[in-house]
């Protein structure tokens, strides 16, 4: 790793499409897991607040072993600057959650039950990962089998949360 100057920021903390991305994918793991095991033990409020909460705690737990990364590294602390612009670019760890927790409490209104509503939720953080994964080939400028290859590894991380809960319902 390259010494940066002190008021500078590295580049992934400036927003980069590609580690924006890879945050939302994984929070979208996170939280499909989440959701995957209290989807049944859970009424849907109390879920899609833990969810949020998990992904919080795991945001700023990742920021705080940067930062202390960091520090041992470079032997200094990052500016205040550098943190906001950090804590910015690894939202999406948390609002990745939002689609998927949209749709268990739409369906919890809608009327199904809060274990099917969780089913819902799962099945669209999978369409997430889907979505996800052909962005990013694209991006990489995959065509043709690496391209549904990519997109087809992501979607089965999704597809694992279910059978997760699959597992946990039995």
């Amino acid at each position: 790793m390259t010494d940066t100057p002190a008021d500078s920021t590295p580049p992934a903390v400036h927003g980069d499409p590609g580690h924006r991305r890879a945050v939302g994918i994984y929070g979208t793991i996170v939280a499909s897991s989440v959701i995957a095991a209290g989807g049944h033990q859970l009424a849907t409020l109390p879920l899609a607040v833990t969810v949020v909460v998990t992904l919080l705690v795991y945001w700023i737990a990742e920021q705080y072993a940067d930062v202390l990364g960091e520090q041992a590294h470079a032997g200094r602390l990052p500016t205040w600057a550098q943190i906001r612009a950090s804590l910015a670019a690894t939202w999406p760890l948390v609002s990745a959650s939002f689609v998927p927790l949209l749709s268990l409490l739409l369906a919890r209104v809608l009327g199904a039950s809060p274990g099917s509503a969780a089913n819902v939720a799962l099945i669209v953080a999978i369409a997430l990962l889907l979505l996800h994964g052909w962005s990013a080939g694209k991006a990489a400028g995959l065509g043709g089998l690496r391209l549904v290859a990519v997109t087809s590894i992501s979607g089965a991380l999704g597809v694992v949360m279910i059978v997760l809960k699959l597992v946990v319902m039995h």
